[in-house]
């Protein structure tokens, strides 16, 4: 999120210095601005524009940007600064639907695995036989039917 300014308030006339970008991914607004450590890209883009020596740049697609040179380090820092502000616009929006295509498809991928895997382990069903000691075995599919050990005299 950087900071803007309307033309003709203090700030606008103190110019920008550098990219600030404060970060609330956490829902919580920072008080220094700048961004997370853990946040490489946005560090790259506040290093980059440091490093270039820009000041005061317009906002990428204005008219004043439109003026400028394109071999001035004013263009390439507003385009730096726009490609960061819809980095983190896009990760806020669909951040959440990523995560959730992820699970899905981890989801999937575990029971596709774990359906391939006991299917070809899968053999013939098991043959109902009763035992000597025990209950009648209702036979599935077939109600009122029950399965008893029977003793055979050989």
């Amino acid at each position: 999120m950087t900071t803007r300014t309307t033309p003709g308030s203090p700030a606008a006339r103190r110019g920008r210095a550098s990219l600030r970008l404060v970060s609330d991914e956490d829902g919580v607004t920072d008080t220094q601005p700048g961004p997370p450590p853990h946040d490489a890209t946005r560090l790259r883009a506040m290093n980059q524009i440091t490093a270039l020596g820009a000041h005061n740049w317009p906002p990428y697609g204005s008219i004043p940007w439109l003026r400028l040179d394109p071999r001035d380090p004013r263009v390439y820092a507003a385009t730096l600064e726009a490609a960061e502000e819809h980095r983190i616009h896009i990760a806020r929006i669909y951040g959440d639907a990523y995560r959730q295509a992820e699970r899905t498809v981890r989801n999937a991928d575990g029971a596709r695995a774990a359906r391939n895997s006991t299917s070809s382990r899968t053999g013939e069903p098991h043959k109902l036989a009763a035992t000597p000691g025990w209950p009648p075995i209702q036979i599935p599919g077939r109600p009122g039917e029950y399965l008893t050990y029977q003793e055979t005299s050989a």
